[in-house]
C-alpha cells in the first residue's frame, strides 16, 4: 500500500475538503483525487461520499481514519526516535574474547572510548573460539578475538599478535626455581586445565607424546586456575598477558609454546559507524600486544 496515499487520506479525512487538503499537501487537486480513487480501488470500499459540493467520511472511512492516524503517529514517533538516536542513543558494542585477550592495550582502548563519550556501552563475552564464532553467526557479537581460525568462508580473520605462555606454580614447588620449563618438565606434577577457551593448548600443545598428563581439575577462567594454584592443587599454563602478581605463585616461561590471536568478524555484516570505528581501533591496539 502506497505510503503517500495513506498520508493524503489522513489529511483529507481531517479537512473533508479537496481544495484545502491539496493546498496543505502542496499537490494538485487532480493528483489528490486520483490518489484517493486508487486507494479506494485497492481497498474495495468507498472512503468518502459527496454531500452537495462537499465530502464526508463514510462509516468505513471513519474506521480506516482511526487506524491510519494511529499508524501514522507511531511511524512519526519512530522516525523522531531514530533521528534522535544518531546523537543521543547508547551504542552497545558486543565483543568476545578468549581467555587473556582482553588484558592490556585492548582494555585501555575500551576505557579511552568511554572517556571520550558517554554513549558507548560494552557487552563482553569470554569463551572458547568455537563458542565465540557461533555467537558471531547468531548476531550476538560484533567482533571476537580468537586463538584459532576456521575454514568458514563467512568469517573474516586478521592476525593480531603472537603470545607466549607461562607455567604458574605454587611458591616452593620443585619447578619454582627454574628460569624456564618445558612440557616434559610438567608431566610428573598435577595440572589444572581449562574446559573451554584453552582446550587445544592442553590437548595439542601441552600433551607430551610419551607421557600422559596428570590433569586433576578443569576450570573455565584463568582467575579460577590461579586460585587453585595458590591453594597448591596443581600447576597450570596461562597466557603471558594474564600474569598477575599473587602471593604464593611463581610464573615461569614455557619453552617453545606460542599462539597467534586473530580478530574475527562476519563478512558483509553491517556494523554502525561507531562500532566499526571501535573494531578498527581494537585491532590496532591488539597488534601492539607484546607478550
Amino acid at each position: 500500500m502506497n505510503y503517500n496515499y495513506l498520508r493524503y487520506f489522513s489529511v483529507l479525512a481531517q479537512l473533508e475538503h479537496y481544495t484545502l487538503a491539496a493546498a496543505r499537501l502542496e499537490i494538485s487537486q487532480p493528483s489528490l483525487s486520483s490518489a484517493i480513487r486508487n486507494l479506494e480501488d485497492e481497498l474495495g470500499v468507498k472512503l468518502f461520499e459527496k454531500v452537495g459540493r462537499n465530502i464526508r467520511l463514510t462509516e468505513e472511512g471513519r474506521y480506516f481514519q482511526k487506524k491510519v492516524d494511529a499508524a501514522m503517529d507511531e511511524l512519526s514517533q519512530a522516525t523522531e526516535a531514530l533521528l534522535s538516536s544518531r546523537e543521543n542513543a547508547p551504542v552497545v558494542i558486543r565483543l568476545g574474547f578468549v581467555s587473556g585477550a582482553l588484558n592490556g592495550p585492548i582494555a585501555r582502548e575500551m576505557a579511552d572510548s568511554i572517556k571520550k563519550t558517554d554513549r558507548i556501552r560494552f557487552h563482553i563475552t569470554e569463551g572458547s573460539s568455537k563458542d565465540l564464532m557461533d555467537l558471531l553467526h547468531q548476531e550476538k557479537l560484533d567482533m571476537a578475538i580468537v586463538d584459532v581460525t576456521s575454514r568458514d568462508r563467512s568469517l573474516h580473520f586478521r592476525k593480531l599478535c603472537q603470545r607466549s605462555f607461562y607455567v604458574a606454580v605454587p611458591a616452593g614447588h620443585p619447578l619454582s626455581g627454574r628460569d624456564r620449563v618445558s612440557v616434559s618438565d610438567m608431566v610428573n606434577y598435577p595440572q589444572i586445565g581449562f574446559s573451554h577457551s584453552m582446550d587445544h593448548n592442553f590437548e595439542d600443545w601441552a600433551k607430551h607424546p610419551d607421557v600422559r598428563q596428570r590433569f586433576v581439575c578443569q576450570v573455565n577462567t584463568v582467575s579460577g586456575a590461579l586460585s587453585l594454584v595458590s591453594a597448591r592443587l596443581g600447576i597450570t599454563i596461562i597466557p603471558g598477558e594474564c600474569i598477575t602478581p599473587m602471593e604464593g605463585i611463581v610464573y615461569i616461561p614455557l619453552e617453545n609454546r606460542h599462539q597467534a590471536l586473530y580478530s574475527c568478524i562476519v563478512y558483509d555484516r553491517w556494523l554502525s559507524p561507531p562500532v566499526w570505528d571501535f573494531v578498527e581501533r581494537v585491532i590496532k591496539a591488539a597488534r601492539e600486544l607484546v607478550v
